[in-house]
C-alpha cells in the first residue's frame, strides 16, 4: 500500500535559521531519504519552496480565482513529502516516527486512495 508522510510546517520557522542551519537540517531529510531508498521503500520525495511564490487557485461557478502567496492566514504549510510503499499503517507510522521533520513539523501519514472513500 502506498502511504504518504505530508511535512506540515509553521510558515516562519525556515527564516529562524541560518543558511548553514537550514543545510544541515536538510541534508538530514536527504539522508533519511537515502535510507528509506535501500529498503525499498521510497516511491517519491520532495521538499517543497516556501509559500512566498505559491499560488491557489479556484474555479467556481465557471469562474477561476488565483491567489498569490504568502498566505498570511496559514498556520501550516506543507513543507515536502515521502511517498512510501509500506505493507500497513503502522509501518508508515513508525518510519514517520524516525523522520528528522518531526523535530520542527508535524509529519501527517495518509494512506493514498480514490476521492470517493
Amino acid at each position: 500500500m502506498a502511504y504518504m508522510l505530508v511535512i506540515l510546517e509553521d510558515p516562519a520557522q525556515r527564516g529562524t535559521r541560518t543558511r548553514a542551519e537550514g543545510e544541515a537540517v536538510f541534508q538530514r531529510m536527504l539522508d533519511f531519504a537515502d535510507s528509506l531508498r535501500k529498503q525499498d521503500k521510497l516511491l517519491a520525495v520532495e521538499s517543497l519552496a516556501s509559500q512566498q511564490k505559491a499560488a491557489r487557485v479556484r474555479v467556481r461557478g465557471g469562474q477561476s480565482q488565483v491567489l498569490d502567496g504568502p498566505f498570511a492566514e496559514a498556520k501550516e504549510m506543507i513543507g515536502g513529502f515521502f511517498l512510501l510503499d509500506c505493507a500497513s499503517r503502522e509501518e508508515a507510522v513508525a518510519i514517520a516516527r524516525r523522520c528528522p521533520a518531526a523535530e520542527w513539523a508535524t509529519v501527517e501519514v495518509r494512506e493514498t486512495a480514490p476521492c470517493y472513500l
